[in-house]
């Protein structure tokens, strides 16, 4: 058995390429819902839509082979992702992603690095306001569920590209639609 830190070092790129896989997706208006169900059943999701936004922000990362690394970062509301598309080409990886995530009428926004898959800046949708002491505890499973909910999602779509990523279909379809995505 491996050492948590052995491991870690090990399959981190698995992060970088799942979050790739992502913005693949959501630019080939992909239908995460439909790829998911069987998952979200499972997880007791109820919902009409799912369907992922790149937010702000995407950071990217392309290994030179000599030991340097070529960062390239997109910031802007109106940011073009050209850039990134062109890094891809070049053999880059996604790092950091700004996401947002609508669940039926529900929002959330909130980054995604790829190597360890940590979730930061999570904004939930508003909830009701607390008008007196007996909407406390109301309010607070409220926000919980809220944050359980973007986990199981990101958790269900880890689940599928995993699956996916050890599958020979891997090799003879995905990375061959997924060039011709980049491409473009």
């Amino acid at each position: 058995m491996y050492d948590i830190s052995v491991s870690y070092n090990k399959y981190k790129f698995l992060g970088n390429e799942f979050l790739t896989w992502l913005w693949y997706l959501i630019e080939n208006d992909i239908n995460i819902k439909k790829m998911a169900e069987a998952q979200l059943a499972q997880a007791q999701i109820e919902c009409n839509s799912i369907v992922f936004e790149i937010g702000n922000c995407i950071a990217l990362e392309n290994s030179l082979g000599d030991d340097s690394i070529e960062k390239i970062s997109i910031k802007g509301d109106d940011a073009g992702l050209e850039e990134g598309k062109t890094a891809l080409k070049k053999g880059a990886v996604v790092t950091d992603m700004n996401l947002v995530l609508r669940v039926d009428d529900n929002e959330w926004r909130f980054n995604l690095k790829g190597e360890s898959l940590e979730l930061t800046s999570l904004k939930t949708p508003v909830t009701g306001k607390i008008t007196g002491e007996d909407d406390t505890e109301g309010a607070v499973l409220e926000k919980v569920f809220l944050y359980n909910m973007v986990f199981e999602v990101i958790d269900i779509l880890f689940y599928i590209f995993i699956k996916k990523r050890a599958s020979n279909e891997w090799k003879t379809v995905d990375i061959s639609e997924i060039q011709e995505w980049v491409e473009e």
